[in-house]
């Protein structure tokens, strides 16, 4: 039987608890991943797609309800607890990169595993440039994201969510901001990542090609998951 990478029970959430106003977006979501799926999280706009993803990034806290990454329940955690979880067992990739400006493509990749490790070194220069060679930019390690083109800096995107090797890769419309050829080559690398390095991916789109081609596909509407969980 497969490990669970991550586990939601009953999580409901709610904005402006306890005020006139106050609304529930989330409506008690089950579900699970297992270590290594790759699976697509769909639903119209204001399903509750985004705030669901912030819940298990560990960005936002349920209002009620259970969490587990890794067999560990989050929830209870306080902000520093929740941030070294997030740090060694989450990878994120965005539509729009959040590359840094300032920092080469290769220095965009070290970044997690400096904040993880609190340092710099030869071994983690080699595996972010690895990385690097394994999403074809081997060559342009030292340039700067404005010298990249979209495809390319979220090829440096994938690279960097794989630094420190997370068990679970949330993405969130990666391939939203890309031509269909360009997005296509990010889902096949994203793909050939989860294949060959074991880490679970859960990527919201819209597209419904790309949906398909993922082993499963959970279906959040109004706030309720309506299909694929498990």
């Amino acid at each position: 039987m497969s490990t669970s990478v991550l586990s939601l029970a009953d999580v409901h959430k709610s904005y402006n608890v306890g005020t006139a106003v106050e609304a529930e977006v989330l409506h008690g979501i089950d579900l699970e991943l297992a270590a290594g799926e790759f699976v697509a999280l769909i639903g119209p706009s204001g399903s509750g797609k985004s705030t669901l993803l912030n819940i298990i990034g560990l960005l936002e806290r349920p209002t009620s309800g259970k969490v587990r990454i890794q067999g560990e329940e989050v929830t209870a955690l306080d902000d520093t607890g929740l941030t070294r979880l997030r740090g060694r067992t989450l990878g994120f990739i965005f539509q729009f990169h959040h590359l840094l400006p300032a920092f080469s493509a290769l220095e965009n990749v070290l970044m997690p595993l400096v904040i993880e490790r609190g340092r710099r070194d030869a071994e983690m220069r080699e595996r972010a440039a690895a990385l690097l060679d394994a999403v074809g930019l081997a060559n342009a390690a030292e340039k700067k994201p404005a010298e990249l083109s979209g495809g390319m800096q979220q090829r440096v995107a994938i690279a960097r969510a794989l630094a420190v090797r997370p068990p679970l890769v949330l993405a969130d419309e990666p391939t939203g901001n890309l031509d269909t050829h360009t997005g296509d080559d990010v889902f096949a690398l994203m793909r050939r990542f989860n294949e060959q390095h074991g880490s679970a991916f859960l990527i919201v789109t819209h597209d419904p090609r790309l949906a398909a081609r993922c082993d499963r596909r959970i279906e959040l509407v109004d706030g309720r998951v309506v299909a694929g969980a498990r």
